[in-house]
């Protein structure tokens, strides 16, 4: 434990290859990683939380769902229409950036993202987390119904 700390103090911060993305494991907060864990997750439920929402209202919200993404355009035609060119101030975007269509809100938190996956990955391999990484079976009366 003590050697881990040293190794990451000696190794430097940690860097993200491509784009920012959460790991396949993601929400899991194993013994040894609580304090990159709770950092991450302060950071995705404020800043992220707060970039995505201000992506959504500008209108570059992006869905993984081809229907909802078409719904969206749909709207946005609608309202373009019905409202007049917002006039943006010069004192707003000094304030904030405006948000633009390729951002990401998860790279607000980009380093966190790669403190937590050093640590995970870890801190998984170890005996004592290896049931975070086991999949688990559902019982089938609490699954939805495919037929509704």
């Amino acid at each position: 434990m003590v050697f881990n700390r040293i190794r990451d103090a000696l190794s430097g911060t940690p860097t993200l290859e491509g784009e920012s993305k959460l790991p396949d494991y993601f929400p899991v907060e194993p013994s040894g990683c609580e304090k990159h864990a709770q950092r991450l997750f302060e950071c995705l439920a404020k800043d992220a939380t707060d970039k995505a929402r201000d992506i959504e209202k500008a209108g570059f919200a992006k869905s993984y769902y081809p229907d909802v993404e078409a719904e969206r355009l749909k709207k946005l035609k609608i309202n373009e229409e019905k409202k007049p060119a917002v006039v943006i101030s010069a004192a707003d975007t000094d304030k904030k950036q405006l948000p633009s269509p390729n951002d990401n809100p998860l790279d607000e938190c980009r380093t966190l993202i790669a403190y937590y996956k050093r640590c995970c990955d870890r801190e998984l391999k170890k005996k004592k987390n290896w049931i975070l990484t086991e999949p688990y079976r559902v019982q089938e009366e609490y699954r939805y119904n495919s037929k509704e």
